[in-house]
């Protein structure tokens, strides 16, 4: 009994002193709020105290402890653990608002940007651009808040000096007024003061100098991107896995060169997407796999083969940071019009770099078209775990024999490259055949 009463009152005294060191700080900060009331004008001033901050406008207050949120790598997908932190788009001191980006993590597979959890000052930057993150890795700091007024401050000091600058420089020729020509050259020092800020901006400068009279034996190294080693990496494991086989065909593109003749403007103007060639050769393909399914199966375990009875076609769309390939689900079921709809979706997203990783998972067969970039001939690489892959190319007038004559025609070669474990050399052929006839007489792909 008399160690509990001493616990108790242990307790008790505990309590009292944190109550009066409370109460203590809270008076302290009345007084400093009650000062700053007297002394303050119409502009909202800010005190800090203890780790307090009170805002005072006029007759109201708010109060708002300066405790900082930690930024984290977020969740990206079950298969990506991990990837290179790309760039921050706030440094420290500067503002961001809730749910800005704050950063962009480079992926093998795609680009994740992290969005601030709350709006406040960036106080602390923890990573480095071009670090390695991991999911749930702190990244940085920011202290809640709202905008403050001072941040718009240094954004026009910074302008200032620049507008300056060329005042200044402007204001150089005037006393000579013999020769105007010489505002020209005025803002060429506009872009030699950036120049030393960048370190390949320098280098751009040198090597066009050599040229002029001598050799250039210039050198760059660049670090591969995540998502060019994961190409590389692909692309080498189709080579070592699959057993690739690649067969050819030539297409007479006159009869849908003719249809997109007559209803691209028309088209274009219902949708506002141009009238390409992907969506009759993915329409021409899930009718084709129809006679040969083999060609949208895939192997499992090195020992079973999968049969599917829906088409999801992915389209190979280049990047600045390489080749992607998002998917359109259910051809089957769409008509040339939906395939080229939403091939434009896709492609537009991930140009603009927004595209998910759930728009490039699950595709059955790849469509590959590198006759947009003038390609004449060329054997295309199966994205594994796809049993085959489709390659069309330029269109050229070539001339060709069509019933006895001789005649110029807009020809296309197109390649499948195909899994030979998977499929026989007949199926593809007939396969490759079947959309070549598809294509020459579009008429036929209403009656299949």
């Amino acid at each position: 009994m008399l160690r509990n009463s001493v616990k108790s009152s242990t307790k008790r005294l505990s309590i009292a002193k944190q109550l009066a060191t409370s109460s203590s700080r809270l008076s302290i900060a009345s007084t400093i709020v009650k000062r700053s009331i007297q002394t303050s004008s119409t502009r909202p001033s800010i005190i800090r105290s203890n780790n307090v901050r009170f805002t005072t406008s006029g007759l109201n207050l708010s109060f708002a402890r300066n405790e900082s949120t930690v930024v984290k790598v977020p969740e990206m997908a079950e298969s990506i653990t991990e990837g290179t932190l790309s760039s921050f788009t706030k440094q420290v001191g500067e503002y961001v608002a809730q749910d800005e980006t704050l950063a962009t993590i480079e992926t093998d597979k795609i680009d994740v940007e992290v969005n601030a959890p709350v709006g406040g000052i960036v106080t602390e930057l923890l990573v480095q651009p071009e670090d390695t993150v991991v999911v749930g890795q702190e990244i940085a700091k920011i202290e809640p808040g709202e905008a403050p007024e001072g941040s718009a401050a240094p954004a026009p000091a910074k302008e200032e000096p620049k507008k300056e600058e060329p005042a200044a420089a402007a204001a150089a020729p005037t006393p000579a007024k013999e020769e105007p020509k010489k505002e020209t050259p005025a803002p060429a020092p506009k872009k030699e003061t950036p120049a030393p800020k960048k370190a390949a901006a320098p280098k751009k400068e040198e090597s066009p100098k050599p040229a002029a009279g001598s050799f250039s034996r210039h050198e760059e190294r660049i670090k591969m991107n995540r998502m060019r080693l994961r190409i590389a990496e692909r692309l080498k494991e189709a080579q070592n896995t699959a057993a690739s086989l690649t067969t050819f065909n030539e297409v007479d593109m006159s009869s849908l060169l003719e249809m997109r003749k007559l209803y691209k403007d028309e088209f274009l103007k219902k949708t506002g997407i141009k009238f390409g060639f992907m969506g009759a050769f993915s329409r021409a393909c899930a009718l084709a796999m129809k006679d040969i399914p083999a060609v949208n199966g895939a192997i499992e375990n090195g020992d079973t083969m999968v049969y599917r009875d829906y088409v999801d076609i992915s389209v190979a769309v280049a990047t600045p940071k390489g080749l992607v390939t998002p998917v359109v689900r259910n051809v089957e079921s769409l008509s040339v019009l939906d395939v080229e709809r939403e091939i434009a979706a896709l492609g537009a997203k991930a140009r603009d770099g927004k595209i998910t990783l759930e728009d490039m998972t699950g595709g059955t067969f790849t469509i590959s078209n590198g006759g947009v970039f003038g390609s004449l001939y060329g054997t295309p690489i199966i994205n594994v775990p796809q049993t085959a892959v489709l390659g069309l190319h330029g269109v050229k007038e070539r001339p060709v024999t069509v019933n006895g004559k001789i005649e110029s025609r807009p020809m296309m070669f197109i390649a499948l490259t195909y899994d030979h474990r998977m499929l026989d050399g007949r199926e593809a052929v007939i396969f490759l055949r079947t959309v070549k006839e598809l294509i020459e007489d579009p008429r036929k792909m209403i009656l299949m």
